[in-house]
């Protein structure tokens, strides 16, 4: 989860005050995709099985492959 502004081939979501910007084609793989804050942040949720394990971006492995 990054800033990012929207271009043409995004979704875009306004939800409380936040604008989510989503990859189109990302977005038809990954859905549903969750978004909650939590006390330090934000933890995503999504319909993609990046495997046993695999808890973030920040782990070895392939999680953002």
């Amino acid at each position: 989860m990054a800033l990012d502004e929207p271009v043409d081939t995004d979704t875009t979501f306004d939800i409380d005050n936040f604008t989510f910007v989503v990859n189109s084609e990302f977005l038809e793989k990954a859905q549903p995709i969750k978004v909650d804050f939590q006390m330090y942040g934000f933890k995503l949720d999504c319909g993609i099985d990046f495997g046993a394990g695999c808890t973030s971006c920040g782990t070895t492995g392939s999680c953002c492959a």
